[in-house]
């Protein structure tokens, strides 16, 4: 009853009282991601040629880089598009005043801070319609893990939200329905409590940083506690590595949905029902997959994903590569939606590391490589701050053998070579970022 009283009442009195739009933009994402391929690229080329002709008029960074090359706003082609130069992170850091548009005074818009894990921190600014619209998205992908509008969920986060105003403690009631498991404090007792919690509280989706699900089903299993069984679990933030899939699934009995985004422009990609690839998010981006010379790749290739926002009119950012790697897919889901797939993010440029001879090793894979074959280890991370030594930080479970280290150790030294300096510690936990994220993969190496 709390749920459907919710989902009909308390959103809709809700969105009036904020003057939001948000569940208008759900009912027309959820009627357009059934609209066929062609369809969707019609609007994205509309949404495009108005956005790139709007920063052109409004943000003077993008006035001079244009005029540069003698380009005057006027999209006439996809090819007119695909010249125009790449956004970087470092651009955004040295113009972020030059690209914010003239039309919003910038205190009226929303703050957003990431990258901080990296080193980095990245400061970008979005208008209250493009949250909005945002909100909406990721309420349309979470359907599609069988959340919906008034549910509880159990939410595995770092830091989660205080309510810390009599509104907000209102909203969580009413509306934000969450259970919280502090991924900055995972032990066996605030496990034991969060399951109790679960019990009494029978939210319906499990929600969270994929590795801290995985942390989460690792304690289940060991304590035998088979009870917990959500309808739909929701991975997000992080890289799901697919041996972590498969523990999340057996454990909890129920299918991950893996999505994909990031806070400059919100979700990018998501998994629907059919677990065959992630959805692109393109009736709100434009999303390009291309290789290091700049070409566009071939369905099955590795590529750098560069993003254009068409509904942040506060800060546009065209043609902005995010610093994460890809593999675009040319199969047509068998769901239906016409919104086309990436057969899977394959991580960040960051995580990749060094071999000696400035060759580069996808870490996440490397991950993977190794902790589905060598048993014992049950988590692992890999440093590296100098080309030639690479530090190993290992969890070990219950299934750590005499090999188990020497089988690590020539495993990467397969991948590295026998020159590689390579230095296994052995830790009872990994480290977190302040946002309780953990980091499979540290280069800091420039």
């Amino acid at each position: 009853m709390f749920d459907w009283l919710s989902k009909y009442i308390f959103y809709p009195i809700w969105e009036i009282k904020d003057g939001a739009h948000r569940l208008k933009y759900l009912r027309e994402l959820t009627d357009s991601q059934w609209w066929n391929v062609e369809q969707l690229r019609q609007k994205q080329w509309i949404q495009l040629c108005t956005m790139v002709k709007y920063a052109y008029d409004h943000c003077s960074y993008y006035r001079s880089s244009y005029e540069k090359i003698g380009f005057d706003g006027v999209l006439s082609s996809w090819e007119d598009f695909y010249s125009l130069p790449l956004l970087t992170k470092s651009d955004i850091r040295e113009n972020a005043e030059k690209i914010l548009s003239d039309r919003f005074i910038k205190s009226n818009l929303i703050k957003a801070k990431t990258g901080g894990s990296t080193g980095h921190a990245l400061t970008v600014y979005f208008d209250q319609k493009c949250q909005e619209m945002r909100n909406a998205a990721a309420m349309r992908s979470d359907r599609w893990a069988g959340w919906d509008m008034g549910m509880k969920v159990a939410a595995v986060w770092g830091n989660p939200p205080v309510a810390d105003t009599f509104k907000k403690k209102i909203r969580n009631i009413f509306l934000d329905r969450f259970l919280y498991l502090d991924t900055m404090h995972i032990n066996e007792a605030n496990i034991l409590d969060f399951i109790n919690n679960w019990r009494s509280e029978n939210p319906k989706i499990l929600f969270g940083h994929a590795h801290s699900i995985y942390i989460l089903a690792t304690y289940l299993k060991r304590l035998d506690i088979k009870d917990f069984r959500p309808q739909g679990i929701i991975a997000t933030s992080m890289m799901l590595l697919e041996p972590e899939r498969r523990v999340i699934e057996s454990v909890f009995d129920c299918y991950v949905t893996n999505r994909y985004g990031c806070e400059e422009v919100g979700l990018i990609a998501c998994e629907c029902e059919k677990h065959s690839g992630l959805h692109l998010n393109i009736d709100h981006l434009v999303v390009e997959l291309l290789k290091d010379d700049g070409s566009a790749a071939l369905s099955g290739e590795e590529a750098n994903i560069v993003v254009t926002d068409l509904i942040n009119y506060g800060m546009p950012l065209i043609r902005y590569s995010i610093e994460d790697k890809g593999v675009i897919s040319n199969q047509v889901c068998s769901c239906g939606r016409g919104l086309p797939l990436v057969d899977r993010i394959v991580g960040r440029q960051a995580d990749f590391l060094k071999r000696l001879d400035g060759s580069l090793v996808a870490g996440i894979s490397l991950i993977e490589r190794t902790l589905t074959a060598i048993p014992g280890l049950a988590e692992m991370q890999l440093i590296q701050d100098e080309l030639e030594r690479i530090c190993v930080k290992v969890v070990k479970d219950s299934y750590f053998n005499e090999t188990s280290e020497s089988d690590l150790r020539r495993e990467l030294q397969l991948v590295f070579g026998k020159q590689m300096q390579i230095e296994i510690n052995f830790v009872s936990a990994l480290s977190q970022t302040v946002a309780g994220k953990h980091r499979f993969v540290i280069n800091n190496i420039k």
